[in-house]
């Protein structure tokens, strides 16, 4: 079953402490696709300039990701520039020139309006708004945002919130979004507002989900070398999606895994820069870290007299 994602294809140039790296493909779309595509066909809609170096993404179509929706025009594509530092939850954006992205209108293909399973990537709420407005009847529709739309789009961004089953956030926007430092209060504002799932991210110390009647966590898998965290939420996205998608399973234990194969997808793309190890890994890679992950979290359950 395939996956709709809708958001940026950008070129990143990022700075670690561990190298560094130049106009390297990103951008959210970019991220979800390459993650999702370990489990399902991907359907992608985004912008480029007539400048994007578009011959590398051939790899992303020939893992199934079909790019019929990758509109390109005149003008300079979305670039970011940014630097972590030893704290690698965080990154210091040095420069943005968003050039053909601030121009962005979606328009899904006419073949990509059925579509089960839609992602709508980090863009203005007021585009995503739009996309829902394009596609038919999914059965599941989830959503990114951040500090910048949650600032200077709030409205709109609560009107979305009405519309859509399940949001990803990482814990200092869910905060920002609701004005409740307790992440349980922030979780159970947003369940009353729409979503019938919240998933916060925190990074490397793991991943909650919450529902009206559960709360499930998954810790981060211990890396010995972390190299770029650019990606990492989408790349976590895609494979949480990518893995509903595959099964067609939307029951709470399914989610629960689907939070799992999410935090795998995003251990293994902090492991190099730009989707370089999303394009290495293979079925087989993402089998035996899940089943770390399980190992990680597995213990006999004794009940003392």
């Amino acid at each position: 079953m395939s996956v709709l994602v809708v958001g940026s294809v950008a070129l990143d140039s990022v700075e670690t402490p561990f190298g560094k790296a130049d106009e390297v493909i990103g951008g959210s779309a970019t991220y979800f696709s390459a993650s999702a595509s370990h489990q399902t066909p991907v359907q992608l809609v985004g912008v480029v300039g007539n400048d994007y170096p578009v011959e590398r993404l051939q790899a992303l179509a020939d893992r199934g990701v079909d790019l019929a929706g990758l509109e390109h025009m005149d003008g300079e594509s979305f670039r970011w520039r940014g630097r972590y530092r030893h704290d690698l939850n965080s990154a210091e954006t040095l420069e943005t020139r968003l050039g053909v992205f601030s121009h962005f209108r979606p328009k899904i293909p006419v073949q990509f309006r059925n579509a089960e399973y839609v992602f709508l990537g980090n863009i203005d709420p007021r585009l995503q708004l739009e996309v829902l407005k394009q596609v038919e009847k999914p059965r599941l529709v989830a959503c990114d945002t951040m500090n910048f739309w949650i600032e200077s789009r709030r409205d709109d961004l609560l009107e979305l919130l009405g519309h859509v089953d399940l949001i990803t956030l990482n814990d200092g926007e869910a905060r920002q979004l609701t004005e409740r430092s307790n992440l349980v209060h922030a979780a159970r504002w947003i369940l009353e507002r729409g979503p019938t799932t919240v998933v916060i991210k925190k990074g490397e110390h793991g991943a909650f989900m919450f529902t009206a009647n559960s709360v499930f966590f998954a810790p981060a898998y211990p890396l010995e070398s972390v190299f770029d965290p650019t990606g990492a939420g989408d790349s976590f996205a895609g494979g949480f999606i990518g893995y509903l998608a595959r099964t067609g399973d939307l029951s709470e234990a399914s989610m629960r895994r689907a939070v799992v194969h999410g935090s795998a997808m995003g251990s293994f793309v902090v492991e190099g820069f730009s989707i370089t190890r999303l394009l290495e890994i293979t079925r087989a890679d993402i089998v035996r870290r899940v089943a770390e992950f399980h190992e990680l979290v597995s213990f006999d359950k004794t009940i003392d007299a």
